[in-house]
């Protein structure tokens, strides 16, 4: 395709037009899960969003970029990252679409493209490049198979990877965990406790969880802390909605947090249901499926264990509480959102669960020339 144009992101029609445009490129695809639109539109005031167009004036892709300061300086990268790319099947187009950010960090004095990569760490990364024919999720990136070979095409080239696994939910707690778990709390004096909303907003646990996830995330690819105004808006716009029984907390006798499991029941038919707007009636599907009609599969939303209690047993308590809620409420499969590949201790404690690899995602990386 010819005469590609490429737009900042400014008027009204062109922000319709970047947050519909996927859901007309997966019109007709089953795995495909839309994000809320207001998610999209609230992401637009933090990030240069473009959008291109064809010469009969028909959106044909879109991408942000942004600068992550705080990790540049902590990876000591002069990095501009890309999010959201979505394109049709038209190697111009994705060319179109990466030179402007390409040109646009350039002009930043960056002299590296990292992407995809959420605005912060919680959010969506990774282009899928394994496990085109699964369903997608809301905490996770879905794109066609042509969308990595654009990519590879353009010059860009593996920065990391990470995969997801499933596993069927046991009837049982796997003896390991049963094991393992009773000499944490026997031998450590840890605990499992259940949290409530009075505890998340009024006690300070949904401060206390991220604050633990700060510390334990800090040395993974491209981390850096989430600033706390951030982190105020996570808790008000997530801890509402998860049901509570699915939130695993993990206490040493003197009442710290040692480790957190937060998981929640899939909404992916309920998104795909809605079309990613909540109004008038998308909203009816999403709290059906959290409330009276879950879906089959409850995904693993975050997991961590402080540094200092890493193996030792948290996580086997952590999963000898869930796994007989899950089963009581009548989940069949848990699903990981992304782990690195090479997180070797994360990725261990799937193994009495005997997880299948079903996706794999990666963060592309180019040198930019001068």
């Amino acid at each position: 395709m010819k005469n590609i144009h490429v737009e900042k992101v400014q008027s009204r029609t062109e922000v319709n037009d970047f947050i519909n445009l996927p859901k007309r490129i997966y019109a007709d695809n089953k795995c495909y899960v839309p994000d809320l639109d207001l998610d999209v539109r609230d992401n637009l005031k933090n990030v240069q969003a473009f959008i291109a167009y064809d010469n009969t004036g028909n959106a044909v892709g879109r991408v942000a970029a942004f600068i992550n300061l705080q990790a540049n300086e902590k990876w000591g990268q002069t990095a501009v990252r890309f999010s959201e790319i979505d394109f049709i099947n038209d190697f111009d187009v994705a060319k179109a679409l990466m030179d402007a950010v390409e040109e646009w960090g350039r002009n930043l004095g960056m002299n590296t493209v990292m992407g995809p990569m959420g605005l912060y760490d919680y959010d969506k990364e990774g282009m899928l490049i394994e496990g085109f024919d699964q369903l997608s999720s809301m905490i996770e990136i879905y794109n066609e198979s042509y969308y990595p070979a654009f990519m590879e095409k353009l010059g860009y080239t593996k920065a990391a990877d990470w995969i997801q696994t499933r596993m069927k939910i046991p009837k049982e707690v796997p003896k390991m965990y049963a094991r393992v778990a009773k000499y944490a709390r026997e031998e450590l004096g840890l605990k499992v406790r259940k949290i409530t909303n009075e505890d998340i907003f009024k006690g300070g646990y949904g401060k206390k969880i991220f604050d633990l996830l700060n510390e334990a995330y800090a040395p993974l690819f491209g981390f850096t802390e989430i600033p706390s105004q951030q982190v105020e808006q996570y808790i008000n716009q997530y801890f509402r909605l998860v049901d509570k029984r699915l939130i695993s907390v993990i206490e040493n006798e003197k009442g710290e947090i040692v480790g957190t499991c937060v998981t929640m029941g899939s909404l992916s038919h309920a998104l795909q249901k809605s079309d990613g707007r909540l109004f008038p009636i998308g909203w009816c599907h999403l709290i059906r499926s959290l409330k009276w009609k879950h879906e089959d599969t409850v995904q693993l939303l975050l997991i961590a264990v402080k540094p200092d209690y890493q193996g030792y047993g948290v996580s086997s308590l952590m999963f000898e509480d869930l796994i007989p809620i899950y089963n009581d409420l009548g989940f069949k499969w848990a699903e990981t959102g992304p782990q690195l590949e090479n997180n070797h201790k994360e990725l261990s404690q799937w193994k009495p669960l005997n997880p299948e690899i079903i996706k794999r995602r990666r963060c592309y990386t180019k040198i930019l020339n001068k």
